[in-house]
């Protein structure tokens, strides 16, 4: 098969950005080891580098680079400090690791199907360690008619729900959202239910039937889990990313990397999956992200088919501009709504999902808003409602506290 590859252009205005996108790939060649070691002898503020690379999910990744290059590089401080945090990553990543494998051992007993994705799964079959991979949550996939029945075995197994809500509100939830968040009474395991892998608007160009019966091995602390295959784990990663508007260069890692230890994939299934689901350009996107910012081949055959959204590279280089750009202003929910949408291959497609992000009622909005069940259709009407004074009118307010403290 004939590959189209490139090597990642430095394009920051900054070392620290380049050095951080130099860190994101692995394995290491020649050119990105020469690469970091001329990034680290320039004038470095490794302060922002340090919550750059937090930002980004990628600690674990930036001290195992420096530390098989130039540890003697980097200042006492900082590398005592990016020793301290990859330590406490690993260690975090094997309690979480544990408890997982323990979520199986129970499902098991209990005859709940569940599709552990992400998480420990990604660092030990991407990554290869589980060291290597920022995560702070588990994410598990159930069928739709098992979610009662998980969420009963987890809070008998020492967990609450992150936000209760009452029944008869559950009720709606569970018909109009697709995950609950439940965090452990020991406060690190946190536990994201799935019974969907996408907000009904984001089309998934994963089929939910076929993906309980195409299921591959993992090994997790020597005991086999199983999980997505390749093929489905990009579909997955390429949606996901997409959903979150590529805010974090570790969702593009993900993807390099997958694709660097995958092999021979079936890329005609990959894209006849997302063509049928008319889901192609969040595939596109995240193979050009992959492609351009870390240098990962393509097959000449599937660069192509990239190379044929002409939106595709405005959106790179959007993407990559907003990396290091100062966030949380009011506007990122307005912002990340039209990216997300932008994302989307039709306009009926990103019609509703505008719709379903400024009206469909959260988990938020049912703790919020009290409602009896006649009343459930004002959460259509509160959600905006909420939005408004959460993202415009309470930073208006500051923004005039702030001017009149000054005149």
């Amino acid at each position: 098969m004939a590959w189209h590859a490139t090597s990642r252009r430095e394009t920051s205005a900054r070392p620290e950005e380049d050095l951080l996108l130099c860190c994101a790939q692995i394995p290491m060649d020649i050119t990105s080891t020469a690469q970091i070691k001329r990034l680290v002898q320039q004038p470095l503020d490794w302060e922002y580098l340090l919550r750059m690379a937090q930002r980004h999910a990628l600690l674990p990744l930036l001290f195992w680079h420096l530390n098989a290059t130039c540890p003697e590089a980097v200042p006492t401080t900082y590398w005592q400090r990016l020793r301290e945090r990859f330590d406490a990553n690993a260690r975090r990543n094997l309690r979480l690791t544990g408890e997982l494998l323990t979520l199986v051992r129970l499902c098991a007993a209990e005859h709940i199907p569940l599709i552990p994705f992400k998480g420990p799964v990604l660092a030990a079959s991407v990554y290869g360690d589980l060291a290597l991979r920022q995560f702070g949550d588990l994410d598990i996939l159930v069928p739709a008619p098992d979610v009662l029945r998980m969420k009963t075995l987890l809070l008998a197994h020492g967990y609450r729900m992150m936000w209760p809500i009452a029944a008869a509100q559950e009720r709606l939830f569970l018909k109009t959202n697709h995950e609950y968040s439940f965090i452990h009474r020991d406060g690190v395991s946190c536990v994201d239910l799935h019974w969907s892998l996408s907000h009904e608007a984001f089309p998934t160009p994963l089929d939910p039937q076929r993906l309980w019966e195409g299921l591959v091995p993992v090994m997790l602390g020597g005991r086999e889990v199983l999980t997505f295959t390749p093929e489905d784990t990009l579909l997955l990663l390429c949606m996901h990313g997409a959903k979150h508007c590529w805010d974090k260069v570790q969702l593009i890692g993900d993807v390099a990397r997958l694709l660097a230890v995958s092999g021979q994939l079936d890329w005609e299934r990959v894209l006849r999956q997302a063509q049928t689901a008319v889901s192609v350009r969040p595939l596109s996107l995240g193979l050009r992200l992959a492609h351009d910012l870390l240098g990962c081949p393509l097959p000449k055959d599937v660069w192509h088919r990239v190379q044929a959204d002409p939106v595709v590279p405005r959106m790179v280089t959007r993407v990559r501009a907003r990396f290091f750009q100062q966030q949380g202003t009011w506007p990122m929910l307005v912002q990340n709504t039209w990216r997300g949408a932008q994302a989307l291959d039709t306009l009926r497609q990103r019609s509703r999902y505008v719709c379903e992000m400024l009206f469909t009622p959260t988990l938020l909005d049912f703790v919020t808003f009290h409602l009896p069940a006649l009343f459930f259709p004002l959460y259509y009407v509160l959600k905006p409602c909420r939005l408004s004074a959460t993202y415009l009118l309470t930073p208006l307010k500051h923004q005039l506290l702030k001017r009149f403290q000054r005149s």
